[in-house]
């Protein structure tokens, strides 16, 4: 496999998407450096991987900070010489109709799923520019390539988020660094996003979807999985994930 040894910075580690993707990578050979809030989630998470032949290591990471994520990346060279894959999956969801007025929210998801994104991209582009090579993965959403009411905000900051990746792709192929690039567009997902939405009519609908349709982050760990293990000259750069029931 070409995802076997290679080394992979993952945010939003401590649970969901994040957390299940670390646990099948790591069974699969890579050695994944783990970065999330929540250093007891993190710890158990490590423990479970090296305890079962992996490899892995973490670091407390708020990717709002610049420094916090520079941080992770140098943890990933010090623990394992290098590093070849970020997958930016840090983001919250606490979706409200605009006229609600959650102004607090707004930012929130501006600086964690948007601008946590680019902390991600500049702690790892000097490395990858120099070595002419590396992967960048980030969680988008259906909600960065559809519109969807009640999701203004947590969707103009995923809408970005494509922009952001499909234009890295293409400026890295213009200037020869190979870095590929992998957009993810989950739908209905279980994970702790529900946990963040407070305005209460949002929190009932989107409850009453995931409880019908939603799956298994699992399903997304595979996908990032197959997207890491393909060769140097492939990049397979946007998937949509949708569960078979959601219309």
């Amino acid at each position: 496999m070409s995802i076997k040894n290679k080394v992979v910075i993952i945010t939003g580690a401590s649970s969901g998407i994040g957390r299940a993707t670390a646990e099948l990578i790591a069974q699969n050979g890579a050695k994944v450096v783990l970065g999330a809030r929540r250093e007891s989630r993190l710890r158990e998470i490590v423990d479970h991987i090296n305890s079962n032949g992996g490899q892995a290591t973490y670091a407390v990471t708020d990717v709002t900070k610049p420094d916090d994520v520079k941080k992770l990346v140098d943890k990933a060279k010090e623990e394992f010489g290098g590093i070849d894959v970020i997958f930016n999956n840090a983001g919250i969801m606490p979706t409200s109709p605009m006229s609600a007025l959650h102004i607090d929210e707004w930012n929130a998801m501006i600086d964690i799923n948007l601008k946590g994104v680019l902390n991600g991209i500049a702690a790892v582009m000097p490395d990858f520019t120099e070595q002419k090579h590396g992967q960048i993965i980030t969680t988008s959403s259906v909600a960065g390539i559809k519109s969807f009411p009640g999701a203004g905000v947590y969707g103009a900051t995923k809408f970005a988020v494509r922009n952001i990746m499909e234009v890295l792709r293409t400026e890295s192929a213009q200037e020869g660094t190979n870095i590929r690039t992998t957009s993810l567009y989950p739908a209905a997902i279980n994970t702790e996003l529900l946990a963040t939405i407070t305005d209460k009519d949002a929190e009932k609908g989107m409850k009453q979807l995931y409880d019908a349709v939603g799956i298994d982050p699992s399903a997304i760990a595979r996908v990032v999985n197959f997207a890491i293990d393909q060769p140097d000259e492939v990049n397979v750069n946007e998937f949509t994930i949708y569960p078979t029931k959601q219309a």
